[in-house]
């Protein structure tokens, strides 16, 4: 099977599903879309930012590769300031993608992220795999990331609420691994995005599901067709 993980930005998919790709990518082909530059927000001058650009792009090879991905597909829009471009512009990004390589699940933002880079993205995904005509994705799942999906205010609309759960107790440390890769992105606890706070987002997923460690999902659209 094809799987295509489309992220905002270099890191979220290790932090999303970093664990899952590493279990998956055994038995499926995985690839992975990065939308955004990711350091473009930042205060820096033009030098610095090309030079910190290509960096980053590196890391984010290197991470994916560990995990087991085949091959990591980069767009450059600006970082959190996906609402300043035509949303399909960001549509049509990933409609190229999915017709280069034809991934049967998809896996992205939640859509009540703090972040609005990652509701663009998960607003995007949806418009891209509207199920009409011959749609190969019959498969959709959203992704948590530390220090977005939890900082948002949170209420009925925009809560987090999991219903799909998959076991990375045996690929954990490999996520940590590629998380380490990411030097510039990785923080110190108690940030959320620390190597101690992944490990304990993951525990407490896996206590929600009777497992070690674990990711956790919300199931947006699975298309299913039954044999008689």
């Amino acid at each position: 099977m094809k799987i295509l993980i489309i992220a905002a930005h270099p890191d979220d998919e290790v932090l999303g599903c970093g664990g899952t790709i590493a279990k998956l990518s055994s038995n499926n082909d995985i690839y992975t879309l990065i939308l955004g530059e990711g350091i473009t927000s930042r205060n820096i001058s033009d030098e610095e930012k090309k030079k910190e650009l290509k960096e980053l792009k590196k890391q984010s090879a290197e991470a994916n590769k560990l995990l087991g991905v085949k091959r990591v597909f980069f767009e450059n829009f600006p970082d959190n300031k996906f609402d300043t471009i035509p949303l399909l512009d960001i549509i049509k990004s990933i409609e190229k993608v999915i017709q280069k390589i034809k991934p049967q699940e998809i896996v992205t933002h939640h859509y009540g992220d703090l972040n609005i880079d990652h509701q663009l993205t998960h607003r995007a995904v949806l418009a891209a795999v509207r199920p009409v005509g011959s749609s190969i994705v019959k498969k959709i799942l959203s992704f948590e990331v530390l220090s977005s999906t939890e900082w948002n205010y949170q209420n009925q609309n925009n809560i987090f609420t999991p219903n799909t759960y998959i076991d990375i107790s045996e690929t954990l440390n490999k996520k940590l691994e590629a998380m380490k890769v990411y030097t510039s992105e990785i923080r110190d606890y108690p940030h959320p995005r620390s190597l101690e706070g992944i490990k304990i987002l993951a525990q407490k997923r896996g206590l929600e599901a009777g497992l070690k460690f674990a990711e956790a999902f919300m199931l947006i659209r699975l298309i299913e067709q039954l044999k008689k």
